[in-house]
């Protein structure tokens, strides 16, 4: 469990780092997107046969960084829509 957190975080803080721009993102929300993309990084692996949902492989982690960069692309837009005056 504390390893999967790790991870998690670790794949959350990669994702920031590659996504340009600033993110107005917190830890805890960076822990939660890396911890989501983990989770569909390890999916899409054991969906092709190279490891199970919880194993760390290659595959699994770059699909799971590119899916936090997209989580967190998400989370941005998100996040401004809510911020913007209504017109």
């Amino acid at each position: 469990m504390i390893g999967f957190i790790v991870a998690g975080l670790v794949i959350g803080v990669l994702a920031r780092l590659i996504k340009p721009g600033k993110q107005r993102l917190g830890l805890l929300a960076t822990l939660i997107l890396g911890l989501v993309g983990s989770v569909i990084g390890g999916t899409v692996a054991n969906l092709l046969g190279t490891g199970d949902i919880w194993e760390l492989n290659v595959l699994g982690f770059v699909v799971s960084v590119i899916a936090a960069v997209l989580l967190i692309g998400v989370a941005e837009s998100i996040a401004q829509s809510r911020h913007r005056p209504a017109h």
